[in-house]
């Protein structure tokens, strides 16, 4: 006895028999979708009991016929599903068991194809889902691509997590998922959110959708510096006075002012460290007090034999901002740990706790930008 009724038995067998690609079970309309190669099927349920104990019988004939075995979804399973370690092979079966976490084992699995995103979305359209898909390369670059991130965009507005929308952006911008419009739009909600404009300072450090001019003396610098091409500080100075460099000062310290989240403080300095990442040094970084990994900064630049020192001969006035960008590479997220480990405090008095780091990042910032360091700027953004 399989303790459906008739009629659901029957339907369900003859769903089974077809090309079936993916189930998805409507518990409080009790209907089960189906999909296949010719659309979509439904079976409007008919319980001769208990709603919760029907449904159970249902996913048991649907394992049955999938994977062989009527258990269904395995609750051991449920544990690695969000870790991203379901098996690779017959992920196909485990979206036709009508289990949500089955399809949530699918789409955080390492194995997962563009055909089954698509499968896997049609049972499942959640925006976690979502994300955790457009982290394969496969489907970035398929046909499910656009599609998972028209959805991401048009559901961002009501997510108010910071992790989530860093998370969600950092994704979006990967090539060829949005067009120019919508990643404007996407710019410009970080004027009120500045969560939205850590993604673009990871992504695309070198081509924010704002408006900057670059530093006063870049057109004549850089000049002297194409002689010197091939040298990553040369490079790298070129590259932070130079409009796009001056745009992504201008967003950070704008961030790092008005912080509203943790997240955002930890993003934002792993973004700076990485952007400054081509002329980082290890003896500069790593060491417990801001005032030591400076004086290790002054050394090196003092140090006629390293490659600071070196390219200091040949542009000693620009000594600051070279200190300044070695001591940027070394202001990732490790130096703001003591602190935020020791309170959860946000907002405010976060900002508050946190300015024994901000001050002296924030003075570097100053000088690659060429202005008076200033406590008490103003909020201000680049102009979309």
């Amino acid at each position: 006895m399989s303790g459906l009724a008739p009629e659901d038995e029957l339907r369900l067998n003859v769903m089974m028999a077809g090309d079936l690609q993916a189930v998805r079970i409507d518990e409080a309309a009790m209907i089960v979708h189906g999909l296949s190669s010719r659309g979509e099927a439904s079976i409007k349920l008919h319980p001769t009991g208990r709603n919760e104990q029907y449904l159970r019988r249902v996913r048991e004939i649907l394992a049955g016929h999938a994977t062989g075995s009527p258990g269904g979804y395995p609750v051991y399973l449920h544990g690695w599903t969000r870790m991203g370690q379901a098996r690779d092979k017959g992920l196909d079966c485990l979206l036709l068991l009508g289990e949500a976490e089955a399809v949530v084992s699918v789409a955080y699995s390492n194995g997962l194809t563009d055909e089954l995103a698509r499968r896997a979305w049609w049972a499942m359209p959640a925006a976690d889902n979502a994300r955790r898909m457009l982290e394969r390369d496969c489907v970035v670059q398929g046909k499910m691509g656009k599609v998972l991130a028209e959805h991401l965009v048009e559901y961002l507005p009501f997510e108010n997590n910071p992790h989530t929308i860093i998370d969600t952006i950092r994704l979006l911008l990967q090539p060829g998922l949005i067009d120019d419009e919508v990643r404007k739009k996407l710019w410009n909600r970080g004027a009120v959110d500045n969560a939205y404009h850590v993604g673009f300072l990871e992504r695309m450090p070198d081509d924010f959708p704002a408006e900057v001019s670059p530093r006063n003396d870049w057109n004549a610098l850089s000049s002297r510096l194409a002689q010197f091409a091939d040298y990553p500080y040369a490079a790298q100075l070129e590259r932070v006075l130079s409009a796009r460099g001056q745009a992504f000062l201008q967003t950070s310290e704008a961030m790092l002012r008005y912080p509203a989240d943790r997240d955002v403080v930890n993003a934002l300095l792993n973004a700076l460290a990485a952007y400054f990442s081509s002329i980082s040094h290890p003896g500069c970084c790593g060491e417990d007090t801001l005032e030591a990994m400076f004086a290790n900064v002054d050394a090196f630049c003092r140090d006629v034999t390293s490659a600071a020192g070196q390219f200091l001969g040949s542009f000693p006035e620009y000594a600051s901002e070279v200190r300044a960008m070695l001591a940027l590479s070394c202001m990732n997220s490790s130096v703001a740990a003591p602190i935020l480990s020791r309170s959860t405090a946000g907002g405010t008095l976060m900002r508050q706790k946190l300015e024994p780091i901000t001050t002296p990042i924030l003075q570097q910032i100053a000088v690659l930008r060429g202005q008076a360091f200033s406590a008490t700027a103003p909020r201000r953004r680049p102009r979309a």
